[in-house]
Formats: C-alpha cells, sequence, structure tokens
C-alpha cells in the first residue's frame, strides 16, 4: 500500500499547494503537488544545463525535484525546487540567478508565468 511522503515538511508543502491550487484555481500548483508526491526514486532530478537550455532570460523555473549541477547557467533565471545540490546552488549564484524554494514561490507567486521543468 502506497502511503505517501514520509517527510513532514513535504507532506505539508503536499497539502498547501493542494490547498493553494482549489483556492485560486492555479493547476500549477495542483501539478506540482502531484509530481513531488511521487517516491523520491520518480520524483525529478534536473541539471543545470537543462534549465539553461529551456529556460528563457529573466523567467520563473519549477523543479518539483532536485536541481544537480551538471552544465553551466548562463542566463540570470530564478529557480524554485525541492532541493538543490550545493553545487548547483553556487553555480545559480554566480550565474546572477535566483534560487529559493517551493514554499517561498508560492507564498510569492500567483503561479502565472512559471515553467515547470523536468
Amino acid at each position: 500500500m502506497r502511503t505517501g511522503p514520509t517527510n513532514e515538511q513535504l507532506r505539508r508543502l503536499i497539502e498547501e499547494l493542494r490547498k493553494k491550487a482549489y483556492a485560486e484555481k492555479a493547476m500549477l500548483w495542483k501539478r506540482i503537488a502531484a509530481d513531488l508526491e511521487k517516491p523520491t526514486r520518480n520524483r525529478r532530478a534536473v541539471n543545470l544545463s537543462r534549465i539553461n537550455r529551456h529556460a528563457a532570460e529573466g523567467e520563473t523555473v519549477v523543479v518539483p525535484g532536485k536541481v544537480l549541477s551538471s552544465g553551466v547557467l548562463e542566463k540570470p533565471v530564478t529557480i524554485a525546487a525541492w532541493s538543490f545540490s550545493r553545487q548547483a546552488e553556487e553555480k545559480i549564484s554566480r550565474a546572477n540567478a535566483k534560487s529559493m524554494t517551493i514554499a517561498e514561490l508560492m507564498s510569492s507567486s500567483d503561479g502565472k508565468n512559471v515553467r515547470i521543468i523536468g
């Protein structure tokens, strides 16, 4: 029987994402919640090179999983993710980009003009 994530912070985040999705009728948050609810081994892991390839300058990108450091980030973008590798955070700051948690994005954004990469 599948029980969902055991990490209490992740469970609360998923619940908050679902509440916001229905309150604001923004299904982006519901999609992110569904992706985060997957088992860890099935969750997305995205390299900086993919973000660099698919994101436009100044865009906000969500990774419902972990951001890894392979590749180079050459654009100032905002990246929200469940977690970041230490090296990825260093490269993001060197590229004048911004990293934040999904909870921080949820509290500061209405979900418009946000792209899910995975």
